[in-house]
């Protein structure tokens, strides 16, 4: 049996439009902004994010 991989659109992922990534960005040196990296280390949304990120280049 075969898998089609799909292609995944970063624009259409929740990370995209993320309110916690938001103001983490807003403020890189807060609570928030640890918080998010702390996360972003864990979180298989995110690592998909960024793979979908690197592949459309």
């Amino acid at each position: 049996m075969t898998e089609e991989k799909t292609k995944t659109n970063p624009e259409e992922m929740s990370c995209a439009t993320c309110p916690m990534r938001q103001k983490a960005e807003a403020k890189p040196k807060s609570f928030m902004a640890r918080l998010w990296k702390w996360h972003t280390g864990w979180c298989p949304g995110w690592k998909a994010y960024q793979a979908a990120v690197a592949e459309q280049g």
